[in-house]
């Protein structure tokens, strides 16, 4: 039995760059399209184009079916059933009116101001603005028929100061809200405690210490763990990535981290609130559901598109999605979260004899054996149960599963991020959240 699903995708986007208080980038992009995705025995043919009339949406029809009998000449395969269901519905975020380019480059320069006035002893100061706003109608033969809009905006403060040894110091701060720029609190009073902070830090990194290399007990602040959660188990818990030989495919119902964990990856709504990436229905037009990845400790599941569904017995989690108009539907991450635990980040820090407290990342990577490698760009040395010297940037790896299994302690707090992108073939808007944990995981250093 054929299965067709159309989309019409409207992506709007812009970004602007203030170095010392001087404009050095203003961009504002709009891209629009429509595609359609056919199976049929057996095959999956996609298409798309930038006309998203009725009659181009019928061309690019015609061309996903013919895209799926040209794969059929690879020869006969089994048809899966699509299970999963349908959507009727519109979710839309209603933010505030938007404010325009005019606007952010004033603020960025009240900003950039502020900064220079206020610490003296940085050398430099970047602020990046942006915002992008999704749009998607998605019917499916099915019955399907949803739009869904995805807005999230951001905010980069950057400082640079000189180390001790004449090198450049750098460290990022970063805020993120759904909506647009219109929605994102940068006031003072917000802003100023957070970079008070942040320059706290970049003046302590100034005369930061090596790391001792090797394993070591660390507590990994919410940045952190929600990293963690994405990059190193979020991704190995994609069932496309199952079906291609991830380690995980043989765990479920098997131990993977401490009884101390428990970790979801949330369709809509966490705790009665929405989330930063809002799906209520993917862009297969299948329902979304809260996937629970790991619950006390133990594998449970994994996320689906329609198809690993079928191929691996399971029920689809809707978390199919498609960056650009002209990309196809993607098993991808909406907002990864560890679930908060009992513990007080300061008595986590309290408990540590000799290790550190990890801070901010600002990169990493991981594989399908859950290895993972870390940049950190912000740490301290734990002393007796307080916090020491700064230190360098390094590195941090390990298993995530063994680092999850060594966690002896979570926090009771949560802290959210929806700034970043996942890269897996395309870029995807996600959020990832999380506690604080500590765990044992290997530095790089001295």
């Amino acid at each position: 039995m054929t299965y067709l699903e159309t989309r019409r995708h409207e992506l709007r986007k812009r970004r602007i760059l203030m170095v010392d208080g001087n404009l050095t980038q203003n961009l504002q992009t709009v891209e629009a399209g429509a595609s359609a995705r056919v199976y049929d025995n057996g095959y999956w043919g996609f298409a798309s184009t930038n006309d998203t009339s009725p009659a181009g949406i019928d061309r690019v029809t015609d061309l996903a079916r013919k895209n799926a009998a040209a794969m059929a000449r690879f020869g006969a395969k089994d048809t899966l059933p699509m299970p999963g269901g349908s959507y009727r519905g519109e979710h839309v975020f209603h933010g505030k009116p938007a404010i325009s380019q005019k606007a952010c480059v004033q603020r960025m320069s009240e900003i950039s101001a502020w900064c220079k006035d206020r610490y003296a002893d940085i050398k430099s100061t970047r602020v990046v603005m942006g915002d992008e706003h999704h749009t998607k109608r998605v019917t499916t033969s099915n019955g399907g028929d949803l739009v869904s809009s995805i807005q999230r905006a951001l905010c980069y403060v950057m400082f640079t100061a000189e180390g001790a040894d004449g090198a450049p110091v750098e460290l990022m701060e970063v805020f993120s809200c759904k909506g647009s720029l219109a929605d994102l609190d940068l006031s003072f009073e917000t802003i100023g405690p957070v970079l008070d902070a942040l320059h706290g830090h970049v003046i302590a990194k100034c005369n930061a210490v090596a790391a001792r290399g090797g394993a070591h007990t660390v507590v990994l602040a919410p940045e952190l763990a929600g990293m963690l959660a994405h990059e190193a188990m979020g991704h190995p818990c994609e069932a496309d990535l199952v079906l291609g030989g991830a380690v995980t495919g043989d765990l479920v119902g098997k131990r993977v981290a401490s009884d101390l964990v428990t970790m979801i990856d949330v369709a809509n709504t966490f705790r009665g609130e929405e989330t930063m990436i809002p799906v209520y229905a993917d862009d297969e037009g299948t329902p979304a559901r809260d996937a629970m990845l790991i619950k006390d400790g133990i594998l449970t599941e994994f996320m689906n598109s329609r198809e690993t569904a079928a191929r691996m017995g399971l029920a689809p989690t809707g978390s199919a999605r498609a960056y650009s108009p002209s990309d196809e539907p993607l098993i991808r991450m909406r907002n990864t979260v560890i679930v908060p635990g009992t513990s007080h980040f300061d008595d986590m820090v309290a408990g540590v004899e000799d290790g550190y407290v990890l801070m901010k990342t600002a990169n990493g990577q991981a594989d399908s054996t859950t290895e993972f490698m870390f940049g950190i760009t912000l740490a301290y040395e734990i002393k007796d149960g307080k916090v020491g010297r700064a230190i360098k940037d390094t590195t941090l790896s390990g298993s995530a599963i063994k680092v999850l299994q060594s966690a002896d302690a979570v926090s009771n707090d949560l802290s959210w991020n929806c700034s970043g992108y996942c890269g897996k073939k395309q870029p995807m808007v996600v959020s990832m959240g999380g506690p604080a944990l500590r765990v044992r995981a290997h530095l790089g250093g001295e």
